[in-house]
């Protein structure tokens, strides 16, 4: 078998076979195909795409391209979790501690930022002291001591998709559907969680622009998933708005805080319940709707609360920093951005405000940047909320003036106003289930 001849086969559209994607898979993982011919072979998914069977056996073979977790010894149906990423997104820092609080076990691994998007590990280790690299004993201690771990990727899980990710980022491939499909379940496959729920952000602030190319994505994970015997299923939310008010680490980490103290923004509020409920659901927890209700009874009861804090404190956090706030530190630089002008907030790019973030020292643009805990932004008007000019718009958050002043401008060409009343647009759109992923339910 020779990778010239499968890379021929791709680029006139011929199917391959499981062998020849594992024997892909392999030489990848063992570093025995050179990255010019596995560049070759992406930039060919990325132009004829993949078949469903071919994007299945591409995500297994990635999943055993390393360790898999075995959660079998762990009490219960272990219920994961996975967010496409967007801005403001820290739903995974509310709804595991919801999870969790109702007696499901939360085995999560997450990620770091990279881009506009930000990510669940970063924010956490805003937390002096929060430790999110453990080891495996580490990892299943803190579960059974806990019944929850949020842990960052360990590097031996799907090392393949590793290799492959960095090529498809530095070959303009990373659009591909079926790449990023298997991408996300390989490592989602050998996390080894029994149910799966997906969370696939559609909207200029997502790599998914549109609720078509976020269905599409999300209805081929559900297969794989389900084709994986693992329970599946996934909502489409909308990322044409950064999700809750505050963006950047320990802003989001407060704001995290306050929805599980029964506070916090609405929209924030809406979505993890949904997640939550739905998570619980997958664990057989009973109806949709008696879920939905036990999640309410874990943020007004406090136990969500008090869950999270448990969780800090296990993974090396000081809790006393969830059981009060304040305590985190505030940037040196806090600007506030007026509205340049009256009307209705007509349409928001979303990703420019990620890169606002960005731009402020919350986030990173190589892998090997440093992060400023304290910079981001928290916005005060959204798509469809009417300002005056001069009224505020938001406040920026940063330790070096030189960045406040590219971030002021970059985020002012971020809105588009309108004279007329604007519709705020859903926070959900669909839920896509069933073994086909043909179940499709709209909100």
């Amino acid at each position: 078998m020779r990778i010239y001849d499968i890379i021929h086969k791709k680029k006139n559209a011929v199917e391959l076979t499981e062998a020849e994607i594992r024997f892909v898979v392999d030489g990848v993982t063992r570093n025995t195909i050179p990255d010019y011919q596995i560049s070759a072979l992406l930039m060919a998914i990325c132009l004829k795409g993949m078949t469903a069977a071919e994007t299945t056996a591409l995500t297994l073979a990635m999943a055993h391209s390393g360790d898999t977790l075995d959660l079998s010894s762990l009490p219960g149906i272990k219920v994961d979790k996975h967010s496409t990423g967007g801005v403001g997104d820290k739903t995974t820092l509310v709804v595991a501690p919801i999870v969790a609080a109702m007696g499901v076990t939360v085995a999560k691994m997450s990620g770091r930022s990279l881009g506009h998007t930000g990510g669940t590990v970063d924010k956490l280790e805003g937390i002096p002291g929060f430790n999110a690299g453990l080891t495996m004993e580490e990892f299943f201690a803190t579960v059974r001591r806990s019944g929850i771990c949020l842990s960052g990727q360990s590097m031996s899980l799907a090392p393949a998709d590793k290799r492959i990710y960095a090529l498809r980022d530095a070959t303009a491939t990373i659009e591909s559907v079926p790449l990023i499909a298997a991408s996300i379940m390989s490592k989602k496959i050998a996390a080894g969680a029994d149910r799966i729920l997906l969370d696939v952000k559609t909207g200029n602030g997502s790599f998914m622009k549109t609720v078509g190319e976020a269905k599409e994505l999300a209805r081929k994970m559900v297969t794989i998933g389900e084709g994986a015997g693992r329970k599946t299923a996934a909502f489409i939310t909308d990322m044409s708005n950064p999700l809750g008010f505050a963006v950047g680490n320990i802003l989001e980490i407060k704001e995290a805080v306050a929805v599980l103290r029964n506070e916090g923004p609405e929209d924030l509020r809406y979505v993890c319940l949904k997640l939550a409920a739905h998570m619980l659901h997958l664990a057989e927890k009973g109806t949709v709707e008696h879920c939905k209700t036990l999640a309410e009874e874990a943020i007004v009861s406090g136990k969500a609360l008090e869950k999270f804090a448990e969780v800090v404190a296990a993974q090396g956090g000081d809790r006393a920093y969830i059981d009060d706030p304040d305590r985190f530190p505030t940037a040196k630089i806090v600007r506030e951005i007026k509205a340049p002008q009256s009307g209705y907030i007509q349409a928001m790019d979303t990703e420019g405000i990620g890169i606002t973030a960005l731009l402020l020292g919350a986030g990173r643009e190589k892998t090997d940047d440093k992060i400023d805990y304290t910079a981001g932004l928290v916005l005060h008007a959204k798509t469809a909320d009417y300002l005056e000019a001069g009224q505020p718009l938001a406040t920026l958050y940063t330790s070096d003036a030189r960045k406040a002043d590219a971030a002021k401008e970059r985020f002012l060409e971020c809105f588009a106003f309108s004279d007329t009343p604007v519709e705020k647009p859903p926070l959900i759109y669909c839920e896509i289930t069933g073994p086909a992923a043909v179940g499709e339910s709209k909100y």
